[in-house]
């Protein structure tokens, strides 16, 4: 008798929704650039206790929470390289193929260029006013992203020759609190490098 599929936290995804590579990398060569220097916060999105999604229009940022209510909040030791995970909201989409975005369990969604070459570690943005820093953590797919957006999405964010892009995401750390909300400019403050 075949065991029974492996159980995580967190809403599943649909496996009719999955994309091949083909039309991941096809789709990903038909997006616009994304802005470098000055973007916006598309959508929030925090972790409640129950692993529900929600789906905040405004949140109040801190170097000592994170995003409050969201699962990094309430986890222990809380490490501040991986206090927010961002992802480019149109590279999102393409791999959602018509599921929620909530499905990822990334904090931010963006619409800005978060590639290494544009926001290497240590860069400085402000996210409405809020001061964020892109941290040394590398993002990678696991396996909840290989359940919820198939294998082919999990080697696709994972290629070497499209690593550098950060299509998986990236993760900031708060350096000064403020509020921050859907809509809300995002801008480079200060590139390291």
């Amino acid at each position: 008798m075949p065991e029974p599929p492996e159980q995580f936290d967190g809403p599943s995804g649909d496996a009719s929704r999955h994309c091949s590579t083909r039309a991941l990398e096809a789709g990903l060569r038909s997006l616009s650039q994304a802005p470098k220097d000055a973007g916006r916060l598309a959508l929030l999105v925090r972790r409640d206790a129950e692993h529900r999604r929600e789906t905040p229009a405004r949140v109040h940022l801190s170097p000592e929470n994170g995003m409050p209510g969201d699962a990094w909040d309430r986890r222990a030791p809380r490490n501040p390289e991986s206090q927010l995970a961002v992802m480019r909201r149109d590279i999102a989409e393409l791999i959602a193929n018509g599921q929620p975005l909530t499905l990822f369990g990334d904090n931010l969604f963006v619409d800005l260029d978060i590639s290494k070459e544009n926001l290497p570690v240590g860069t400085r943005l402000r996210v409405g006013e809020a001061v964020v820093e892109v941290t040394p953590m590398s993002h990678d797919g696991c396996r909840k992203f290989h359940e919820r957006f198939g294998p082919d999405a999990l080697r696709f964010v994972n290629a070497k020759p499209t690593r550098g892009q950060n299509l998986r995401g990236i993760y900031w750390r708060v350096i000064e609190a403020g509020e921050a909300g859907v809509g809300d400019p995002i801008r480079v403050v200060a590139r390291a490098g």
